[in-house]
């Protein structure tokens, strides 16, 4: 039963929320009622036997409505009554296309989400723990995903699991000094751990050391491997940049092109150590509203966006400047090519080869 449902609300008749509660008590004796009364029966005559006494209908046993629907509709009948929660507008409802998709979560979904904005911040890494490293930099990083990025696209892994082997990185590299010569080494094996934590088949390991042209042993990357998840105290389950943008992309009723171009701001995020200082949601959220401008959409950023991010237009200018700046850059200086390659491919819809948004620039 919901917690509303037995709390009377401050300014409230108290006659009203006790009658709530009464009622309940009511249903559930009676329930009980019921199945003393009112056995299972357990039917022997076989299927024909019925057909003949009774044609075109089949034998069923009773069956008393379970507690938890009783407890259920109790909760609701009190609902109007006793609590004060808003309900939220139909114009804002995304999911209802999906009602009866189970895998959709239709009815948790809203509540999967505020936990995430709600615990990201604990499972960020340090947005400056280059600082505290001796000998790599921020353009060795750069290269290490950018190579990642291609290996994560040859082998036709799952999107889900090149944000999850970014984060692993970052955070390992912010709790922990690496060396130069190690720094790929700990790239394939924090890909090694997300493949195994998201994929049905993850690759083998021999397949990523062909990749990286057998720079490292067996050993050595099983080795790093377990000191990674040792030192992340096996804690995998994050809610990434790739975890917001699903469901804002969703909110911006968009076409495949403006996901395709969404997700190449996420990825050209991904390479760019300085957006480590953005989190997951925003970055999100700020690669969906500068994919809407990229492409000339009216508006930039609507209400049902903001709704579900719970962000405002100028609360993301900041970090939708910089996605137009890197993917200024992409096109023209930055020696970071792949994420701008992979999505000039046609089947991807060529984003990449848009001019950046010029409101942004």
């Amino acid at each position: 039963m919901s917690s509303r449902a037995a709390l009377a609300v401050p300014n409230r008749p108290k006659a009203v929320a006790v009658a709530a509660v009464d009622n309940c008590r009511k249903a559930i004796k009676k329930q009980k009622e019921n199945n003393r009364v009112k056995p299972e029966v357990i039917v022997i005559s076989s299927d024909s036997e019925n057909e003949k006494k009774n044609p075109g209908k089949r034998a069923t046993s009773w069956r008393a409505p379970p507690l938890t629907a009783i407890l259920t509709k109790c909760s609701r009948e009190s609902d109007g009554v006793i609590s004060s929660t808003k309900k939220v507008s139909a114009t804002y409802n995304i999911d209802k296309a999906d009602a009866h998709n189970e895998l959709a979560v239709v009815d948790y979904v809203e509540d999967i989400y505020r936990f995430y904005k709600s615990t990201e911040g604990s499972s960020r890494p340090l947005c400056t723990y280059m600082s505290s490293q001796t000998d790599i930099n921020e353009r060795m990083r750069a290269i290490l995903i950018d190579w990642l990025i291609e290996v994560h696209h040859r082998l036709m892994l799952m999107p889900e699991t090149l944000y999850l082997t970014v984060y692993i990185i970052d955070q390992y590299l912010s709790m922990e000094n690496v060396l130069r010569k190690e720094l790929q080494l700990v790239g394939v094996s924090a890909m090694l751990i997300s493949c195994k934590y998201e994929e049905i088949w993850a690759p083998l390991v021999k397949e990523l050391l062909v990749l990286s042209d057998n720079a490292f042993s067996r050993e050595q990357v099983l080795s790093t491997e377990k000191s990674i998840l040792n030192k992340l105290q096996w804690n995998l389950t994050v809610p990434t940049v790739y975890v917001f943008l699903l469901r804002y992309a969703k909110a911006a009723m968009g076409d495949k092109e403006l996901e395709n171009m969404a997700f190449f701001y996420a990825e050209l995020a991904l390479v760019d150590y300085s957006m480590l200082v953005y989190s997951p949601s925003v970055t999100a959220a700020a690669a969906v509203y500068t994919a809407r401008c990229t492409l000339n959409m009216s508006p930039g950023w609507s209400d049902i966006l903001e709704h579900h991010t719970g962000l405002g237009e100028s609360q993301l200018m900041q970090c939708a400047r910089r996605l137009a700046s890197l993917h200024s850059t992409a096109a023209g200086s930055s020696k970071q090519k792949v994420v701008y390659n992979k999505y000039a491919n046609p089947k991807l819809g060529a984003v990449s080869l848009y001019s950046p948004a010029k409101r942004l620039c």
